[in-house]
């Protein structure tokens, strides 16, 4: 397999590349420079994210990646929730690559085939000395995977829980992204968007996409009433 940096066509479309420097670390700084170390192998193998959806969890192990490939580390990005309706074949070979990031894990619970294919790429990579970075929206434990030797080997590394951001985290985050594309994005309007959308990232950065389209189009500032009327808000 080719060396490089391995991703599958994720979620909704975005113009906005996934890297380390766009992530808002908020109370989770320490573990962007334990997976930097990882990276470079100066640090524990194994790593277990745990987050909630929002959280960034997924941006970490996609910036993994982006790191990776920027230092010269093959790397791949499995996205569970996108693959289980595929068969594990898709993870034959993996391990010739150093870095294997496994989100989603929690998708694939009660899934036996799919279990047994993590359990044994796990066990593969491992032995070939490469390093695993895996995220679930759980603790191992919690996840209610029935293969227990999975389970013990999801709690082998390191485990990392992240921290949600706050209110103004979020907020600096949306005005940050919008003025990285030449919009201007008022504190009220980046307000309003926290109270009227999904709270988490991933579904604000998707709205964000969504008013930058419609600004260009119709040549308007964004303010809330165009907010309300593009969204379809009350």
């Amino acid at each position: 397999m080719q060396t490089g940096f391995l991703q599958l066509p994720l979620g909704f479309p975005s113009r906005d590349e996934v890297t380390f420097d766009n992530f808002v670390a908020g109370q989770n700084r320490e573990i962007v420079t334990g997976l930097k170390h990882t990276i470079h192998g100066e640090s524990e193998r194994i790593v277990y994210i745990c987050g909630a959806r929002g959280q960034g969890a997924s941006h970490l192990l996609k910036a993994s990646c982006h790191y990776a490939h920027l230092h010269q580390v093959s790397s791949v990005y499995l996205p569970l929730s996108q693959l289980k309706n595929l068969s594990p074949d898709v993870l034959l070979g993996l391990e010739s690559l150093t870095l294997i990031c496994i989100d989603d894990l929690h998708h694939i619970a009660q899934l036996p085939e799919w279990e047994e294919a993590i359990f044994h790429l796990y066990n593969r990579v491992y032995d070939a000395g490469g390093r695993i970075m895996m995220a679930a929206n759980d603790l191992p434990r919690a996840l209610n995977i029935s293969l227990k030797d999975l389970v013990s080997r999801l709690s082998w590394g390191i485990i990392y829980q992240l921290q949600s951001l706050t209110d103004a985290e979020k907020q600096a985050i949306i005005i940050a992204r919008a003025d990285e594309r030449g919009i201007y994005l008022s504190d009220e309007v980046a307000k309003y968007l926290l109270t009227h959308c999904p709270r988490h990232m991933g579904a604000l950065f998707a709205v964000l996409d969504v008013l930058d389209k419609a600004s260009l189009a119709a040549k308007r500032r964004l303010t809330i009433p165009f907010v309300k009327e593009i969204l379809e808000l009350s």
